[in-house]
């Protein structure tokens, strides 16, 4: 049976907010997308999991088709509660949060504003303050920009070199979605570049599940996020380089609705 995968937006104190939604019964599952990107990441998984759950993919504020914040220099906290706010106002009740990389940082701290029944994480960014100091220093670089086209040459030269064995598909997706907020990109980085999740996590009293993909960039902090939080558990995608939910989209999507099952019971 074939899934619809419809669009919407909600008005929030930031502006509108847009999302993806598919299903109609089942557990409600918030699927929260790495910076620079979107929702668009989630297109399969929404797919997939849409067939027996009600699932909303965000775009985290400033990115895809959601309003940004009113300046730079907000944070993971402010984020988390303009993306809450989106979630009551479309009537999500007790979903699992669902988070990669900057999107599950959003997601530790959604958690304290919104009553969920778990967090599944992807790339837990439990940094130390070198490990974090070396990331707002380098990790976002100014994009070129002018009529010969260097914004695209940098663009596939960064996810060449930051994914490896990348797809031609997930190639175009990354490249269209940082090119069309090439003027605030680094937002939602340095955000997560400057938010320590540790104490956030260890406080929350809900399952945690660290979904994560073998040979991700932040899959050696998974052993951290395990000690810190209260009802945990690890579930390994092997062999896969990153991006779990778009390298493997009907394993990813397989294993967090069998949590959210869980959960829910």
């Amino acid at each position: 049976m074939s899934t619809t995968v419809r669009g919407g937006y909600v008005d929030t104190r930031w502006g509108q907010v847009h999302y993806r939604i598919a299903g109609s019964s089942g557990p409600w599952i918030g699927l929260l997308h790495e910076s620079p990107l979107s929702s668009k990441v989630y297109e399969s998984v929404l797919t997939v999991l849409g067939r027996d759950a009600r699932v909303v993919a965000f775009d985290t504020p400033g990115y895809g088709a959601s309003d940004p914040p009113p300046a730079y220099g907000y944070e993971i906290p402010d984020y988390a509660e303009v993306l809450a706010e989106a979630a009551t106002a479309i009537g999500m009740e007790r979903p699992v949060l669902a988070g990669v990389h900057t999107g599950a940082s959003i997601a530790i701290e959604m958690a304290h504003r919104l009553e969920v029944s778990g967090l599944s994480l992807s790339g837990v960014a439990l940094l130390d303050e070198q490990e974090r100091a070396e990331f707002l220093a380098t990790w976002n670089p100014k994009i070129p920009f002018d009529d010969e086209g260097a914004q695209f040459d940098w663009a596939v030269e960064r996810y060449r070199r930051i994914w490896p064995d990348l797809s031609a598909e997930m190639l175009h997706i990354a490249c269209i979605e940082v090119l069309r907020v090439f003027d605030r990109y680094e937002w939602g980085y340095q955000a997560a570049f400057r938010h320590d999740p540790a104490a956030p996590l260890a406080a929350l009293d809900v399952p945690v599940m660290l979904l994560d993909a073998e040979f991700d960039m932040l899959a050696h902090l998974d052993a951290k996020a395990m000690e810190l939080a209260k009802d945990p558990r690890l579930n390994i995608l092997p062999g896969l380089q990153g991006q779990p939910h778009l390298r493997a989209p009907e394993e990813f999507s397989a294993e967090l609705l069998a949590f959210a099952r869980e959960v829910a019971r």
